[in-house]
């Protein structure tokens, strides 16, 4: 309980304001259970933040690009400094949708169809079926992330782009949103989340009320089991560890049991008030604070 934490948060992402929320919930946990912890808003100095602080082990609390996709790992791996969550190659690959939907589909979970494109062929765009999902390749938290239906215009929202040249399209899934944590190789529940919205976007993730968590979701057996078993395969696949969670469309509309579908998977799932894998851990019969220990005794730098 002596050991030297540093939480690293912030960075310059678009999500470096879920990012400090997640970071400060962390660092006052482990103040809390008796671990000293310095808080680390993550800049392009954080190198030398870091060899002057010499702390024992990092709390990854980053969320999206250098925190989430390799960089910030491979940073620690050659200072020696443990870190909590995926390593570099794990980390890096969960990032790239495209490429986490081949290895999962490979394993035999179900995705849905897709591919990518380059900015400059969204003409393409007007032969693909509606509805369909236009999203980054390399983002969370639902940022980007924009369903077209029928009627829809996409090119002014193509337009102002900011997130790469590459664009993601899927066929739409209807149906209902399901997540998976994953801790340490072992299925925590299944959350059925709901949004008055219509769509579980960014703001109905991160605003008080902007979406309802049903844990544990009621579904059928068979559904709850693939779901719980699907998620641990991906984390294996894709060589993760720690934490993560895995999110799934659950396609239900032409009845019982319907058909489950792989999304993706989040190395750098949230730690805030309103986060999914700290309610499915309590659900457990884990505390806030026991999950982190155990995060903690999970860190490792790549071998």
């Amino acid at each position: 309980m002596n050991k030297h934490v540093a939480v690293l948060m912030g960075g310059w992402s678009t999500e470096r304001d879920v990012s400090i929320s997640s970071g400060l919930a962390c660092a006052q946990a482990l103040q809390s259970s008796g671990f000293q912890v310095t808080k680390i808003d993550v800049d392009r100095n954080i190198s030398s933040v870091l060899a002057k602080l010499k702390p024992d082990v990092c709390f990854n609390a980053l969320h999206g690009p250098i925190g989430e996709d390799g960089n910030i790992q491979g940073l620690l791996n050659i200072m020696g400094i443990p870190y909590t969550h995926s390593g570099v190659q794990a980390s890096a690959i969960a990032m790239d949708k495209i490429r986490t939907k081949e290895i999962c589909s490979k394993a035999g979970l179900s995705c849905p169809e897709g591919c990518s494109l380059s900015r400059n062929d969204i003409s393409i765009l007007e032969l693909e079926k509606r509805p369909f999902v236009i999203k980054p390749k390399s983002q969370g938290s639902s940022v980007g992330v924009h369903i077209v239906h029928p009627k829809d215009e996409y090119i002014p929202f193509l337009e102002k782009w900011p997130y790469g040249e590459e664009i993601v399209i899927e066929k739409f899934i209807p149906g209902r949103e399901l997540t998976v944590g994953v801790l340490n190789g072992i299925a925590l529940c299944v959350t059925e989340i709901t949004s008055e919205r219509g769509f579980y976007d960014f703001s109905a993730k991160y605003e008080p009320g902007g979406s309802k968590h049903i844990i544990p979701a009621d579904l059928p057996d068979i559904i709850s089991r693939k779901a719980l078993d699907q998620a641990v395969i991906a984390h294996k696949m894709l060589g993760c560890r720690g934490l993560t969670r895995s999110d799934f469309r659950y396609d239900d509309t032409q009845g019982s049991p319907g058909e489950l579908y792989f999304l993706e998977i989040n190395t750098q799932p949230g730690m805030t008030s309103t986060s999914l894998v700290p309610e499915q851990a309590s659900y457990a019969g884990m505390t806030f604070s026991e999950l982190l220990v155990q995060l903690l005794g999970a860190a490792e730098c790549d071998l």
